[in-house]
C-alpha cells in the first residue's frame, strides 16, 4: 500500500496531536510549549502561515510534520515529525522529509530550519543526507531537549 502526502484538514488535528506526543513521551516528554501548539494547531501553525502535512496509507494517518514560520522570513522550521510506531521503519519520515523539501523550494523559499537531538541518531542521519548542516544552537533554544540546529539551504 502506498504512501500519499496530504494537506492539513481540520480532522485530523487530533491524529496530529497523538501522533507527536507520542512520539514525545517515547523519546523525550511533553514540555508546556509542546502541548499548546499540538493542542491548536490552527492557531500556532496554519493561521501563522505554516503548513503541517500527513502520510496517508489506505485510509489511515501514519505520519505527520508541519513547517512553522520563523522570525526570518523566507525561512520555514521543520518540525513535529512523527510516524506510527507500528509504521516506523518503512521510510514514510523521508517521503515526508522529502515532501516539505520539495515544497519549500517550490515556494522559493530560502532555506527549511530544524532543532533535534543527537540522540536521536537515525533522525540526524537522515537530515545529513538530505544536505542539512549544523548550526551553532542558541542559548535560548525553543526546546528545552534539543542540542543540535540545522539547516538545508536552497
Amino acid at each position: 500500500m502506498g504512501i500519499e502526502i496530504i494537506d492539513y484538514d481540520n480532522k485530523y488535528a487530533k491524529n496530529f496531536y497523538d501522533l507527536n506526543i507520542e512520539w514525545l513521551k517515547t523519546y523525550f516528554y511533553v514540555e508546556p510549549y509542546d502541548e499548546e501548539v499540538l493542542s491548536k494547531p490552527d492557531k500556532y501553525i496554519i493561521n501563522k502561515g505554516g503548513y503541517i502535512f500527513f502520510a496517508i496509507k489506505g485510509n489511515k494517518v501514519v505520519g505527520t510534520v508541519a513547517l512553522m514560520p520563523t522570525e526570518e522570513n523566507g525561512i520555514l522550521e521543520l518540525t513535529k515529525m512523527a510516524v506510527l510506531p507500528e509504521e516506523r521503519g518503512q521510510k514514510i519520515g523521508q517521503k515526508l522529509l522529502q515532501h516539505c523539501i520539495d515544497f519549500a523550494k517550490s515556494k522559493n523559499l530560502k532555506a527549511l530550519l530544524l532543532y533535534s537531538a543527537t540522540k536521536l541518531e537515525n533522525a540526524i542521519y537522515l537530515y545529513r543526507k538530505y544536505g542539512f548542516k549544523e548550526l551553532d544552537l542558541e542559548p535560548n533554544s525553543p526546546y528545552q531537549r534539543s542540542d543540535i540546529k540545522m539547516l538545508l539551504e536552497f
